[in-house]
Formats: structure tokens, C-alpha cells, sequence
């Protein structure tokens, strides 16, 4: 039996079947967003947005509290030199949590190539360019080791830089036999390792190029984050490291890279120290890993990884150096200072928290 439709009837009838159809144009209900999710919003696009405004409502309230002293320039410099050698450790901590990682050792790499450059120039003879080349070349060295057990060994960031810690530590306390050097003896033997330390004077503000090369070294990783393939690379794989090994980057090498430049950024800030401390102690700055995360989780850096502005641990270093000179200029006892910056840490983390329900 054939069929007898010819092609005119098939269009008449496609024809009728279309007029009895629906003439309603398709419509999509919009979300109405209140003013607290548009917030969240707002800030989980903006992470750095979180830190500027603590620290604009910091600097206004300390000014109204401890009065015209708070804003005078040599206090608001005096803030950044003290906050330099601790902003140039969250500079390295930030590479680090970024890739969701976290490096307990920064400090004592820090401190561990300031050690070895005193030892070479001022006791050993070698002249200060090659010490500091040296000590620079050696935390690579430490940054690389740490990457190369996470990467190759597979043991996680914070078990690894951990025992690290201890090994940089004990190794710093040899090579110095638990001795300081000098401030005479650099003075005499090799005081370019205080070239950090030299400062100048802009109405009443003392500058020194240590709060100079913090700033520095912030815009230059802030350029390598956010403008090369990189940087890029870096924050997918905080965000979903199997991910970013399935769209094709090499995720060992990268994160070998990224522990290598965060261990020269800490041989820069132990160079810097020199200069600002204006002596080699094996002491110092035994509390800069905790000091270095305080400032990276108050800017807004994600420490679950693959969020956050490294410029944002600038202002969180900031955010703690001003609280401190705040509370001790209105006479705040320093446990109280203490405990302020504790509670800055726990609502940071809070915020952080909340923030991230956005993308959940």
C-alpha cells in the first residue's frame, strides 16, 4: 500500500498544527537576591575588598581612640618598617596557600640563609655580593626541598614543612653554635648586609628599604600571579589539583616552582632582616610562620587554596601592625594585643567561611 501524501498536504498540515500552537513567549523566574547575598557576592569577586575596609576602619577608629600621635607620619612609617620582614614571609606563605598548601618552616628558612650569609662574609671572608648570592641560592635550595617531598614522596604540606622546621632550625643553631653576630662586626666586615636597613625622610616619615622592597616584591608576585599562563596555572591548582592535572598542566613542576620562589623570597627577608634588626640572632623572628599566617588568613587568602589576592597579605600585615601600635599607643597591655589579633584570625576565617558558600 503506498502512500498517497503529497508534499503540499504535508505543509498544509504542518501549517494548521503550528496557528493551534502556543503563542506564549517562554519566561524565567529571576532570583531576587537580598542585600546580605549581593554582599556575599561582592566579596567573594573582590576578595581583597575584605582587608581594605578593615583597615580603613582600623586606621579611623585607632586615630579616634589613641589620638593625633596614631597618625602622625613617623608612626604610620614606623608601622611599615615593622611589618616589612613579617610581610615579606606572607608574600612566600601566600604562593603556599594558594596552592592549598601551607609551609611552617619560612621563618627558619629565613633565618637559617641570614645565618649563612653572616658566617661566609663576616667570618669566612667571602665578600658580602657572593654570601647573599649564596643565601639566596640556598633557599631555593630549601623551598625546592620541601616541594620535591610533597611532590615526589607525596607527604602532605603541613607534615612536611613541619619537619623541615625542625631541620632548618637545628641547622641554623649549628652553623651559628647559638651565638648572635654583631652589629660591630658586620659594621666592620661586611655592612652591605644591612643595605636593607638604610633608610631617608619624607616630612617627618622614616622610610626604610626593607617597607621599600616588601612593596616590591608584593606588585612583582601579584604581576607573575595574575598576568602570566603561570600564575594561572598556580590557582587551578588550589582550586582542584586532579582537575588542573586532567586540562593538561604539569602540576609537580609548577608546585616545585612555587615552593622554590617562596624559599628565595624568604632568603630575600632574611637578608632584609639584617638591616632591620641591624644583627644576626638565631632567635629571631621564632614567631614569623604564626605571624606570616595571621597575615596571609586576615587579607583574605583562602586557606582551603585557589582563592585570594596575594596583594590582600599586604593589607592583612598591615591590618596587624596597625592593631599593635593602636593598642599599645592606648595603652593596651601586649597579652590584651595578643588576644585581640587572635580574635582578627577566628573572624577572618569566619568571613573567609561564609564567603565560600557562594561558590558551593
Amino acid at each position: 500500500m503506498s502512500d498517497t501524501t503529497t508534499p503540499a498536504s504535508k505543509g498544509q498540515d504542518f501549517e494548521q498544527t503550528l496557528d493551534q500552537s502556543d503563542t506564549q513567549v517562554a519566561s524565567f523566574e529571576t532570583d531576587q537576591h537580598t542585600v546580605l547575598e549581593r554582599i556575599q557576592h561582592l566579596l567573594h569577586n573582590n576578595p581583597t575588598l575584605v582587608p581594605v575596609i578593615v583597615l580603613v576602619i582600623s586606621l579611623i577608629a585607632f586615630g579616634l581612640i589613641a589620638g593625633g600621635k596614631f597618625f602622625s607620619a613617623f608612626n604610620l612609617s614606623l608601622i611599615l618598617q615593622q611589618v616589612s620582614i613579617i610581610g615579606i614571609l606572607a608574600a612566600a606563605q601566600s604562593l603556599i596557600i594558594i596552592t592549598a598548601g601551607i609551609d611552617l618552616s619560612v621563618a627558619a628558612i629565613m633565618v637559617l640563609m641570614s645565618v649563612v650569609m653572616g658566617n661566609l662574609a663576616v667570618f669566612a671572608g667571602v665578600p658580602s655580593g657572593l654570601a647573599i648570592l649564596v643565601g639566596l641560592a640556598g633557599g631555593v635550595g630549601a623551598g625546592v626541598m620541601n616541594g620535591w617531598f610533597i611532590t615526589r614522596i607525596k607527604l602532605p604540606p603541613f607534615i612536611t614543612t613541619l619537619g623541615t622546621w625542625s631541620i632548618f632550625y637545628a641547622l641554623l643553631l649549628w652553623l651559628s653554635g647559638a651565638q648572635s653576630i654583631r652589629g660591630q662586626d658586620i659594621d666592620t666586615n661586611a655592612p652591605f648586609l644591612k643595605f636593607f636597613g638604610a633608610a631617608f625622610n619624607i616630612g617627618g616619615a622614616r622610610i626604610t628599604l626593607s617597607a621599600l622592597l616588601m612593596i616590591v616584591v608584593f606588585i612583582v608576585l601579584w604581576f607573575m600571579l595574575n598576568k602570566t599562563a603561570w600564575g594561572r596555572h598556580v590557582y587551578a591548582i588550589g582550586d582542584d589539583k586532579e582537575a588542573a592535572d586532567l586540562s593538561g598542566i604539569r602540576t609537580d613542576r609548577t608546585l616545585l616552582s612555587v615552593y622554590g620562589l617562596a624559599g628565595f623570597v624568604c632568603a630575600l627577608g632574611g637578608w632584609a632582616s639584617i638591616g632591620r634588626v641591624g644583627s644576626i640572632s638565631p632567635q629571631s623572628f621564632y614567631e614569623g610562620n604564626l605571624d606570616s599566617i595571621t597575615a596571609v588568613v586576615i587579607g583574605g587568602i583562602s586557606l582551603f587554596g585557589g582563592r585570594g589576592s596575594i596583594m590582600g597579605a599586604l593589607f592583612g600585615a598591615l591590618i596587624v601592625g596597625v592593631f599593635r601600635s593602636g593598642l599599645r599607643l592606648s595603652g593596651v597591655d601586649v597579652l590584651w594585643q595578643v588576644f585581640a589579633i587572635g580574635w582578627l584570625i577566628i573572624i577572618a576565617v569566619a568571613i573567609d567561611q561564609w564567603i565560600r558558600r557562594v561558590s558551593a
